[in-house]
């Protein structure tokens, strides 16, 4: 008997958590259950749909989730109450993860027999992995916990939401991509006979139109597809509101066609590029001039696009043949695919927003993230994507590659490091004070190693040559050029702030203090915005990153972590994921006096370099001179006596400041380093709302890639599944190569709210954040490093540079410069899940550089 067989016969003789509270649901009068005591169960799938308009009641959100939960004896779908949809909407209830249902009805449906669900109406969510997952072989063997009488209903059992006003499920994070058992891929086609001797041309339908009989069959061939499109929005009656579009040709010419509602589920994975279709039952409409269109010129055929075709389910029921490629004649006449590929050495003679189709080896793939859609009058939605960088080796830039999803999500979310990538219909953009980027259009397609085999592209010239060019490449090599995940953000910023006074508009929208607290407290997981904010710099600390904690149960620390009480082993008794101390513990560890040690030394240093700057008007010499008077020596053994007063606190503030998730998570030595406004003491008194999320998580800082590490990575840079899977690992990050960062604080122009921002400038030239950065020289002091973003000059350990870069302590020896300054600060803000909302300072101009229009 294996484990799970044996924990569902062990588990239905006591009968399960699950089981328990149908029971007890089934028998109360009220059909509601609470407990403070309830048992963990993991959440293995999170499905989302849109909501059901209920009549007289206000809509509490676009969107509804069910869950699958699993107490390791039973899996049962529920639904999750409307009022714990910010849950997920911060990615803290999730799959992978356990739960607590502490409070749960059972809702019947009024209106037919035989259905009813489970609705979870108030939970608490675990931390770290689940321990019910640990013990499960295999979660689809366990058996679907269904109400008796109840048996026969495909809703509970079936990949269909329990609201029975809607019959798929979407993507968790966007529209676009297909989800779920209805989405039918592409299968082995059998040789077909097909009589062609009556067909209709391309160039025939378009003098037709508004024929209204029935046309004769067509053959043509896909030439182009573009991404799905969900339409779905309250009160649609339709079932499946998708919409796809495809260019198609034959020997006259090329038109578009449409794909309607239930046939998306049915085709749309199955025609490709290339692909051969004899359409039947077909009809003829007006082209919809507003929407996107590929450029096809290199095609040199003709292009029809006043009507387009439409296949519909019904009405009539369009019949679609795909023919398989064994069974296409060439006296058929039909077109060859035609591309458009480019080197990266030709880019920049493009014209901005041409399409081209691109080939490369991916050098860094970055954190798959979220923006909201502009404009969408129906309920609100999602695009997601990820900047990616790739060679050809025509140039030593890479393509900078902005990719949102092109409903291709088994490849989107697998780009990695080292594969080959393609990516067709590509858009230019041409940016002032920026490398030359290509962002992805609607027609997009892209593939990876793996997915090239049959593909048209294989044979293009340009193909060819770059294949043999990566034929000449030394893995190890490439991989020292790699990097995965991270913050980055592109284009850089301009080297001035414009805003136009008529439309209030900009490259950034200005916002006030305010609107960025509420644009804090809306962000969703993974959502990324980009905002300006007006004000002055108050604080500014550098809290350097140590290596990383050992993980739970190892005796040896790393050198460097040696020297800091924040890298010593957690307590290995603990069960907390989190590696915490307490204050005792951190004051009398061997390493806590070490640190302490230094931390008073460095202080008493940054004190003197930070009065040096202070007192710029007294000569040189005076200045040295009074450091060895005995009024210069009682001052600096007053400020030592005061730094070896507040160690004890400090060391008790370390909790508040360190960003430990886990075992193996970034560690920061904290408040060495500080440079202070003197007007910020009064005016933080004044201050409303000091807005605290400013910081560094493990999520900020990119990593090198390694074949071991492939799949912790890829999930590490991708969304939280929708799904739970073996596959999904426990392992540690890998190590976090980043020397610190500074933390800022921004007062708004109107001194009632300040925000912590976190500041870590561009160090290396093997960065993917260098790429393309303006790199001007400057003095490295505090406000011009704020100003370019990056330290000069930039390191290059590719070829061994020595050059020796500014220590901290430099930096902020000149951060008197900030006093007072009025400034704009452009933030990347991103919700990387849970309580962690990433707030980082892309750049910062001073008014002076500011421009109005």
């Amino acid at each position: 008997m294996d484990d799970n067989s044996s924990l569902m016969a062990t588990g239905l003789s006591q009968v399960s958590f699950l089981q328990r509270t149908l029971e007890r649901l089934s028998s109360t009068h009220i059909l509601t259950l609470k407990t403070e005591e309830a048992p963990p169960v993991a959440v293995i799938a999170l499905q989302r749909y849109l909501s059901e308009q209920t009549e007289g009641l206000p809509q509490l959100d676009s969107y509804s989730f069910d869950a699958i939960v699993t107490d390791g004896v039973w899996r049962a779908k529920c639904f999750v109450h409307p009022h714990l949809n910010h849950l997920v909407h911060a990615n803290t209830l999730r799959t992978g993860t356990d739960i607590s249902i502490t409070q749960c009805s059972f809702v019947y449906n009024e209106r037919r027999l035989g259905h009813g669900y489970i609705c979870i109406e108030n939970l608490r969510c675990g931390a770290g992995r689940s321990a019910v997952l640990s013990r499960i072989n295999d979660v689809t063997s366990l058996p679907v916990l269904v109400k008796r009488g109840m048996e026969r209903s495909v809703v509970l059992q079936s990949d269909v939401p329990l609201q029975l006003g809607r019959r798929h499920y979407l993507s968790l994070w966007n529209n676009d991509d297909p989800e779920g058992d209805i989405w039918i891929a592409g299968s082995p086609l059998s040789d077909i006979v097909l009589d062609v001797s009556r067909i209709a041309l391309l160039c025939s339908l378009e003098s037709s139109f508004p024929f209204s009989g029935k046309h004769l069959p067509l053959l043509v061939k896909i030439i182009h597809k573009s991404r799905l499109r969900y339409y779905g929005k309250f009160g649609l009656k339709i079932d499946y509101p998708y919409q796809a579009y495809f260019e198609v040709a034959d020997q006259t010419g090329i038109m578009s066609l449409v794909l309607w509602n239930e046939l998306c589920p049915e085709f749309y994975q199955r025609l490709t590029v290339g692909t051969v279709l004899y359409l039947q039952n077909y009809t003829l409409k007006q082209s919809y001039s507003n929407r996107s269109r590929p450029q096809m010129d290199h095609h040199r055929m003709k292009t029809f696009k006043s009507v387009e075709i439409c296949l519909n389910p019904r009405n009539p029921a369009s019949v679609i043949t795909v023919v398989p490629p064994k069974s296409v004649l060439p006296q058929w006449g039909l077109p060859e695919v035609s591309y458009q590929f480019i080197t990266r050495s030709e880019l920049e003679k493009l014209p901005n927003n041409s399409a081209c189709d691109v080939i490369g080896l991916v050098t860094f793939v970055g954190r798959v993230e979220r923006v909201r859609s502009k404009g969408n009058k129906g309920p609100e939605k999602y695009w997601t994507y990820r900047w990616v960088h790739a060679l050809d080796g025509t140039s030593h830039h890479p393509f900078i590659l902005e990719i949102f999803s092109s409903s291709q999500p088994e490849i989107f979310n697998r780009i990695c490091s080292m594969t080959y990538l393609v990516c067709t219909q590509m858009r230019v953009c041409q940016v002032e004070g920026s490398l030359p980027y290509l962002t992805s259009s609607c027609e997009t397609e892209t593939f990876i190693t793996g997915y090239h085999k049959g593909q048209p592209y294989v044979s293009d010239p340009r193909v060819k040559s770059f294949i043999q060019w990566t034929k000449t490449l030394k893995d190890n090599i490439i991989l020292q050029k790699t990097a995965v995940g991270g913050h980055y953000c592109y284009p850089h910023p301009p080297q001035t702030f414009t805003q136009s006074v008529a439309d209030s508009s900009g490259q950034v929208p200005l916002v006030a203090a305010a609107d960025l607290k509420r644009e804090l407290e809306t962000l969703q997981y993974r959502e990324h915005k980009k905002l300006a904010i007006q004000g002055q710099i108050t604080t500014v600390r550098y809290l350097r990153v140590l290596e990383t904690i050992e993980p739970l149960g190892t005796e040896e620390v790393s050198d460097v972590a040696t020297d800091v009480c924040e890298s010593a082993v957690p307590d290995t008794h603990s069960h907390s994921s989190t590696a915490e101390w307490t204050p005792a513990e951190r004051v009398t560890s061997p390493c806590a006096e070490n640190i302490l040690a230094s931390r008073r030394k460095r202080r008493i240093q940054l004190r003197k370099a930070t009065q040096s700057s202070n007192h710029g008007s007294m000569p040189a010499k005076r200045r040295a001179g009074h450091a060895n008077t005995e009024e210069g020596r009682e001052q600096e053994e007053k400020e030592e006596e005061e730094d070896s007063d507040s160690a004890s606190e400090e060391a008790q503030n370390v909790e508040q400041i360190l960003q430990l998730q886990n075992p193996s998570q970034v560690c920061f030595q904290p408040d060495i380093l500080s440079w202070e406004s003197s007007s910020w003491p009064q005016q933080r008194l004044e201050v409303s709302e000091h807005l605290c999320q400013g910081g560094l998580y493990q999520d900020s800082l990119s990593r090198r890639f390694t074949f071991d590490e492939k799949n912790i990575l890829l999930q590490w840079s991708n969304l939280q599944p929708v799904r739970w899977s073996p596959e999904q690992t426990a392992d540690p990050l890998p190590p976090v190569v980043c020397p610190g960062f500074y933390q800022v604080t921004i007062l708004g122009i109107n001194k009632q709210i300040a925000v912590d921002a976190a500041f870590f400038p561009v160090v290396s030239s093997d960065e993917p954040r260098a790429v393309g950065l303006p790199l001007d020289p400057h003095g490295n002091t505090m406000l011009s490093c704020l100003l370019s973003g990056f330290l000069c000059p930039l390191s290059d350990t590719a070829n061994h540079s020595d050059m020796t870069l500014p220590e901290p302590e430099e930096i902020l020896a000149t951060a008197s410069e900030l006093q007072d300054t009025h400034v704009v600060c452009i933030l990347d803000l991103c919700h990387l899940g849970g309580d962690k909302v990433e707030v980082l300072i892309n750049k910062v101009y001073r008014v002076a550089e500011v421009s109005l229009n």
